[in-house]
């Protein structure tokens, strides 16, 4: 049932993390997005085998189980970094300033935008729009939202989370 040579499925992926949500949710007719959102907060991302054994679950070919999970944005197929950085490309957030906030980003973290940095803390990702246009420039670090933005407090912001980061690191 596989869309994918051998070579490009996630082995590695315990499948059978997704069958209490499959088991709950296999009957009830519309709940495919659901489904998968679940199964990205279980693995942090969609691999390929889950979607295939979705699909295989609920009687849906990977073609379709695929189609869907590439049309909404929210569905990611590669591991991101415990700090996803979504950085608004809006029209506000353009006209001020996000294409230097975004230089700032990707200098501070050496990362291009939908890459995760070697530690693997930080992902950027751009979206076009969060909603927070009188906060333009604006980005959410997973749940929280930083407005108004300069490349100084990106980097400040940044900095702050890695500082955090390596006093956790060292206290375990």
């Amino acid at each position: 049932m596989s869309c994918c040579k051998d070579g490009f499925l996630d082995k590695n992926e315990d499948i059978k993390k997704i069958d209490e949500v499959l088991k709950e949710y296999k009957n009830e007719e519309g709940n495919l997005i659901k489904i998968l959102q679940m199964a990205q907060n279980i693995y942090g991302y969609l691999p390929i085998n889950v979607l295939d054994y979705i699909g295989e679950v609920l009687n849906i070919s990977s073609a379709r189980i695929y189609g869907v999970a590439t049309f909404y944005s929210q569905f990611k197929f590669e591991p991101v970094g415990k700090y996803l950085i979504m950085l608004c490309k809006g029209t506000a957030c353009h006209v001020n300033g996000a294409d230097m906030i975004a230089m700032a980003i990707k200098d501070e973290l050496k990362i291009d935008e939908g890459e995760t940095t070697e530690d693997g803390l930080f992902t950027l990702s751009y979206v076009a729009c969060l909603g927070c246009c009188s906060l333009s420039p604006v980005m959410m670090i997973n749940e929280d939202t930083f407005g108004k933005l300069t490349p100084k407090s990106v980097r400040k912001i940044i900095r702050d989370i890695k500082k955090k980061e390596e006093v956790e690191d060292n206290e375990n």
